[in-house]
């Protein structure tokens, strides 16, 4: 095995130069809000703790700095056994770190922005032909740490992400005193009882739906082809990349996610799915959101929500297609062509 500090190390720096280049491209609000998630990753505070404002801003203005002075470094070479391999080269890397129960990814992720995390593997298995990762404490990561991702025909989950995702969401509702389907939500967890098990076990519920994602993204990547990720590098840091990615996570959802959420027939897994529907993609398909209101008054309910999603594939996908098609032969003036289209669209 490598030396593992050094690994970590250069992992963590490879982070910091990617977080020094795209940190800025986020809104301030955002921003401030994956910092203070960085912030207790880093100093492996608990979620529930109370942060010191005076030593949050000292660390920030800190970080700044660093990252300003790595930000026009390039990516280093990954030192595992006795090679340096690309920072991108994920596959050679886990052929050597797995056996050793470790975990590492390097890929790309919104506004095209390099990721890079290492971390301990909790669970390792296939499923439909692709390979999956569950991933437990991790030893570096970036500023943004998504808690599903996929690359190839490979798919990591991050318990550490989604169990700070999930709190996170659990103080927003509970600032908005948010609708009755989010106070279920708690009631069915015992939230109020006991948060820290009530996260433990959201964490691992919610687990099976972000693989069912992310096996619906890879065929959806199928169906629109090598195009389609050229197009959404073309978008990158436009309002038109979100509306192409919100599509594609409705398609992928409409195709494998909802279903498979319909076929177990849980309150609690359809519960999360709603709390999770938000933004761009709560605003684009306002029948889902109503169909999954319904379907969780009665079980008899749960038929239109089957009809709103065999409906959705058919739908999303005829979308996708035309995004795709306003791309390739209108490349110039793709961005702004989507945005029009999009902002006229919704199932």
């Amino acid at each position: 095995m490598p030396n593992l500090p050094t690994l970590y190390a250069t992992i963590q720096k490879n982070c910091h130069i990617s977080d020094g280049n795209f940190a800025q491209d986020y809104g301030l609000c955002t921003y401030l809000l994956k910092m203070r998630q960085l912030y207790r990753w880093e100093k492996k505070l608990p979620l529930t703790a109370k942060l010191s404002q005076q030593d949050i801003g000292n660390w920030l203005m800190a970080r700044e700095q660093l990252w300003g002075k790595l930000a026009a470094e390039s990516f280093d070479c990954i030192p595992v056994a006795d090679k340096c391999y690309d920072p991108f080269d994920t596959i050679a890397i886990n052929r050597v770190l797995l056996p050793q129960g470790l975990v590492y990814s390097g890929g790309y992720g919104h506004f095209g922005k390099p990721l890079f995390f290492i971390g301990c593997l909790h669970q390792h298995e296939w499923r439909e032909g692709l390979e999956i990762f569950i991933v437990a404490e991790e030893y570096a990561r970036d500023l943004t740490a998504p808690p599903a991702m996929s690359q190839n025909k490979m798919i990591f989950i991050r318990q550490e992400a989604l169990r700070q995702t999930l709190w996170e969401n659990i103080e927003a509702w509970n600032w908005k005193k948010a609708e009755n389907h989010f106070v279920q939500l708690l009631e069915i967890y015992q939230a109020h009882q006991n948060l820290e098990a009530a996260l433990d076990k959201m964490t691992q519920d919610e687990i099976d739906s972000l693989i069912y994602h992310e096996i619906g993204e890879v065929k959806v990547g199928q169906l629109l082809g090598e195009d389609w990720e050229k197009m959404l590098i073309a978008l990158a840091g436009t309002k038109a990349e979100w509306f192409a990615r919100a599509v594609r996570d409705h398609l992928a959802d409409c195709l494998v996610t909802l279903p498979r959420i319909l076929e177990q027939a849980q309150t609690s897994t359809l519960l999360l799915y709603l709390a999770n529907l938000k933004g761009i993609r709560k605003a684009l398909f306002p029948s889902l959101l109503t169909a999954c209101q319904q379907g969780l008054q009665t079980k008899n309910n749960r038929l239109s929500l089957q009809q709103v999603v065999n409906k959705g594939q058919n739908y999303w996908l005829t979308v996708a297609q035309s995004l795709l098609d306003l791309y390739q032969t209108h490349p110039q003036e793709s961005t702004q062509l989507i945005i029009k289209q999009m902002e006229q669209i919704s199932l």
